[in-house]
């Protein structure tokens, strides 16, 4: 399972990338092939302010819902709209085209997980 060496993870399955004070969020590999086809992708708006561990959307599968946990404090900047349109982008390209939303961070985030743990955690998971 390809855990990139340059992001933060979250437990919940979700990656996190800190460029300029910009997090951008997506799922990871792990989650998005636990899910199985991605057919629907809820982010949150532009503008809305999000807190850490709190629901601020949804991706829909052929399996199941899950919810979208921000891992970070502060407002939405963007949402990737392609992700939208075509869902399955997050299961063929989870660290790429895949990302779902970047937040202007009110806060340097103290809890994202290295790579090295997030391997762990999906290990005792797997």
């Amino acid at each position: 399972m390809s855990v990139p060496a340059e992001l933060n993870y979250t437990s919940e399955h979700e990656w996190v990338a800190i460029n300029d004070g910009v997090a951008t969020i997506g799922i990871t590999a792990y989650a998005a092939e636990a899910l199985g086809d991605i057919v629907y992708v809820e982010p949150p708006e532009v503008s809305a302010t999000v807190r850490a561990g709190d629901t601020c959307g949804e991706v829909e599968s052929t399996k199941s819902v899950s919810d979208i946990y921000s891992p970070v404090n502060g407002e939405v900047v963007d949402v990737n709209r392609t992700v939208v349109d075509e869902p399955e982008l997050i299961g063929t390209d989870p660290y790429g085209q895949g990302w779902l939303f970047k937040v202007e961070l009110a806060e340097e985030p103290s809890d994202l997980l290295t790579p090295e743990q997030y391997t762990q955690l999906t290990e005792g998971e797997g």
